[in-house]
């Protein structure tokens, strides 16, 4: 069985980094708390707020990476994929340098670093091939990629990449997230719930 994984905010969280770059550049206020939407939300607000959005999300994407975080429950899924000889997918639409981003880090290379660092390609660890990591410029080129591999499964934690009128027909749907309607898509809330999803139901 071959299962697909968005990147961002699936595989890999940035809550605390995003935090903590924000209060570095004295964005917010130092006693601030909250998730990654909660930071956007408080510095689009600022003059000048979308820019320096834009900013912090070049760095935290590209040299900030290395403090982002695996969800919980990632590991025991994807060592579940490897004894059971599942295939494993990344399938990211992900550009290649930020829009506003002055030091030009490769965001590519950067997810690719982490990936490596978190023992992703390792044979001992998720023994995933290099090969089967894919960042894509568009969503409809994410979209042709997830089709090409004839993925049983996709995860992500967007609803509109899963209900897009040409996501793939035959692919199962799982949306990771406390929130969605849409018919066809099983919502997940955790990588527990994902894994049940899976291998159990």
């Amino acid at each position: 069985m071959r299962i697909g994984i968005d990147f961002d905010n699936t595989l890999i969280g940035y809550d605390d980094v995003f935090l903590a770059a924000a209060r570095e550049r004295d964005l917010l206020r130092s006693k601030f708390v909250g998730n990654k939407q909660a930071v956007r939300d408080a510095i689009r607000l600022l003059p000048d707020g979308e820019l320096a959005w834009q900013q912090l999300q070049g760095h935290v994407y590209g040299k900030g990476i290395g403090g982002a975080v695996m969800f919980e429950g990632v590991d025991g899924f994807l060592r579940r994929c490897r004894a059971a000889g599942h295939g494993g997918f990344v399938v990211s639409h992900k550009t290649e340098y930020g829009h506003h981003d002055p030091d030009r880090v490769n965001l590519r290379e950067a997810a690719r670093g982490w990936v490596e660092s978190r023992g992703f390609f390792a044979p001992d660890i998720y023994a995933i091939p290099r090969e089967n990591v894919f960042f894509e410029t568009s969503r409809a080129q994410k979209l042709r990629r997830i089709a090409a591999l004839k993925c049983a499964y996709f995860i992500d934690d967007l609803e509109e990449v899963l209900t897009d009128p040409d996501f793939p027909p035959g692919v199962n749907r799982l949306l990771f997230g406390a929130g969605g309607s849409s018919s066809g898509v099983v919502i997940c809330s955790s990588w527990q719930r994902i894994a049940e999803t899976v291998f159990d139901d």
